[in-house]
């Protein structure tokens, strides 16, 4: 199997490929391009950028003058044109077994259309942004792509931030409408979508004066048929499966939690099935130009303050097409699975986006891969036979701790591609999942990406690159790296340094939403000339990528990127604690734990309650993601005399390692024997 054709066929066509794409990237691009549909035509160079702060702005264009809507891409054109409308676009899975959909292109088109026509029913026009906090049902696929067809802007929330972060997102881009959920279900824990939306809302209004019109709430939680309006009454929220679950071990029956009455404002919140009831099912696409803004998703920023990553129509479409094709080796018959969240780019990219680009039918999940039980992914894998699995390093960690039974007990016969992302993948991983998983037979594709370039830049291509566990291997078609070192050189050869891009690809953000100066300040002012990727790098003798992590204060928690002054800042907020200093600890299934040194305000005594309290504080700023692991009390932290934090030291004293280099510059060098004797136990 590992020697049949794919789309790039071998090693050496992968070569000249790449080279084509480097030297004439217009001509490569413009291949591409012809597999959709263009209102206009480009009628300047077809990328077009200066990445050297000292020659002026930055900027990045594609296909300038070009005019096209990606909706009608990914849903007209397959449906009227490519004769798909019949083909499935998604198998929604819910949280519980039993709990499915299956909606084809055409119902697809309808719905989108459908609520497209209410979005504009409520003033939304092209321009405007619209946030959208919602669980991972098909509604939120809708949600995007009829803001994609009307020429809005749409703003993803992941569903596990927390209120402080919605409110902080949505003041940021100006929305002027919020999409949610009443609720949903992770496993066994219910999580009151629209009570934190609420509170959000409470926030904009109370802290910043900023006032959103309205919210459209999706009746999830109740199965009934869709419409009926609410009016004034909230919408029943009741559990889609029994409220007794039997328990497997102890033999009995618990009780399940069963939501609350949903709080309904009348002046502010409007019943999603009641507005869709009475839309048309037709909607004609606005045509936006190449560079009109497509969507807006927050990262996290070494400031501590999210970064809104900006994404573009035209270069988004074409890149995630082409890198969905090519690193996935797309067939017209493939079931295609990204395990990941759309409220994070990779669901953006290869759940919604590149799939339906190319006419693929995709796995949606709503569930935990461990509930009900550990086998849960891989009798999902049969179900639906999947072909291509995309997941993350820390599913595969998390699930490697049970053993090989609950995968063997599976068939999976149906695999033939392996994906992995969000993190680099350790090679014990890489094995488990080649050899237990895959059974050998399946290449598997570790890709490096970022939610600022959009799209795979560092990946290997099925079939065409000898795999290497645990590297990134090669660049993608049009993406140019080198590694530098501190200095700004590059460096030739087997090396290791600073991963940065020199020229653009289509994908690759355009800026910082209502700040180009941080986006080029972040992303170009410590190399000019050269995209500054954050992450070191090392090059093997063959040429192939390894990521070595995050260079600056940022840390991979579960593929989940956050900033250390992000936490710190949420810990200070508490009146006990004076300081904060956040670092990260290797971690055997998320990659990094949060490990977090506090000093407290004169009087106050640590204990175990300040400690719930501090980390109850943390999930409320941020999210449940961000809870620290480890919080140690620090009566003093290693400074510099210019009363710097050494951090290098902190992480050495979270991992109990005392080789801690030159420290000549500690003003006092006694509190980091200090904080040796008061690690945490939990992590001695």
């Amino acid at each position: 199997d590992l020697k049949k054709e794919s789309h790039i066929g071998s090693y050496d066509k992968y070569k000249e490929l790449y080279l084509r794409s480097i030297e004439s990237p217009e001509e490569f691009w413009s291949d591409v391009a012809k597999e959709f549909f263009w209102k206009t035509k480009h009628s300047g160079p077809f990328l077009d950028y200066n990445f050297d702060v000292t020659k002026g702005e930055i900027f990045v264009k594609c296909m300038d003058g070009a005019s096209t809507n990606i909706c009608y891409n990914v849903l007209d054109r397959n449906v009227h044109e490519k004769k798909l409308g019949d083909k499935v676009a998604f198998y929604w899975e819910g949280n519980e077994p039993g709990d499915e959909l299956t909606v084809t292109y055409r119902e697809l088109l309808q719905r989108v259309c459908q609520f497209a026509n209410v979005l504009k029913s409520r003033g939304v026009k092209k321009g405007d942004r619209v946030s959208i906090y919602m669980p991972m049902v098909v509604e939120l696929v809708v949600a995007m792509l009829a803001c994609a067809r009307i020429g809005a802007v749409h703003s993803i929330v992941f569903a596990g931030f927390s209120s402080e972060s919605l409110c902080e997102r949505i003041l940021d881009s100006q929305c002027c409408l919020l999409i949610t959920a009443d609720g949903f279900y992770r496993g066994d824990k219910l999580i009151n979508l629209k009570v934190l939306a609420d509170e959000a809302l409470q926030k904009c209004r109370d802290k910043y004066g900023f006032l959103l019109q309205n919210c459209i709430v999706l009746k999830h939680l109740s199965r009934e048929p869709r419409g009926g309006s609410p009016g004034s009454q909230s919408p029943p929220a009741k559990r889609a499966c029994p409220d007794l679950q039997q328990d497997k071990q102890a033999g009995v029956k618990k009780s399940r939690p069963v939501p609350q009455q949903v709080p309904w404002n009348p002046e502010v919140d409007l019943c999603w099935h009641a507005l869709v009831r009475g839309a048309s099912d037709e909607c004609d696409p606005e045509w936006c130009e190449s560079e009109d803004p497509l969507f807006i998703l927050y990262t996290s920023g070494s400031t501590g303050k999210p970064k809104g990553v900006l994404h573009t129509v035209s270069g988004y479409m074409l890149y995630t097409a082409a890198t969905f094709k090519l690193v996935f080796d797309h067939q017209p018959d493939d079931v295609f699975w990204c395990t990941a969240d759309i409220g994070w780019i990779t669901g953006h990219s290869y759940i919604t986006y590149g799939p339906l680009a190319n006419g693929a039918t995709s796995v949606l999940f709503e569930g935990l891969p461990t509930y009900p039980d550990v086998s849960r992914m891989w009798e999902i894998v049969d179900k639906y036979q999947v072909t291509k699995f995309y997941t993350a390093p820390t599913a595969i960690r998390m699930l490697m701790k049970y053993g090989s039974e609950p995968v063997q007990k599976t068939g999976r016969e149906s695999l033939k591609i392996l994906g992995t992302v969000g993190e680099p993948i350790n090679p014990e991983a890489w094995q488990w999942y080649h050899t237990v998983v895959g059974e050998k037979r399946c290449p598997i594709v570790d890709t490096f990406w970022q939610t600022e370039t959009g799209g795979h830049v560092l990946t290997p291509l099925p079939v065409a690159t000898p795999l290497k566990p645990g590297s990134a291997t090669l660049p993608f078609f049009g993406v140019v790296p080198a590694i530098l070192n501190e200095s700004g050189e590059e460096l030739e050869g087997e090396t290791e340094g600073y991963l940065v891009f020199k020229q653009p690809w289509p994908g690759v953000m355009r800026t910082v939403y209502g700040n180009h100066q941080r986006f080029q300040t972040t992303y170009f002012k410590k190399f000019p000339g050269y995209y500054v990727t954050g992450d070191g790098c090392r090059r093997d003798k063959d040429g192939y990528y390894w990521i070595t992590g995050r260079i600056d204060d940022m840390l991979n928690v579960s593929g989940h990127l956050l900033s250390t002054s992000q936490v710190e800042s949420a810990l200070v907020e508490h009146e006990a604690v004076a300081e904060a200093a956040v670092v990260g600890r290797p971690h055997p299934i998320k990659g990094e734990s949060l490990y977090c040194f506090v000093t407290l305000t004169q009087g106050v005594t640590y204990s175990r309650a300040l400690e719930a309290e501090l980390k109850k504080q943390v999930r409320e700023k941020i999210g449940a993601i961000a809870t620290p692991d480890y919080i140690q009390n620090a009566p003093g932290l290693p400074k510099t005399r210019s009363g710097k934090i050494m951090r290098r030291v902190l992480r050495k004293i979270a991992c109990d390692e005392r080789d801690l280099g030159d420290i000549s510059t500690l003003a006092d060098t006694s509190v980091v024997e200090e904080l040796f004797l008061n690690r945490c136990s939990a992590a001695v």
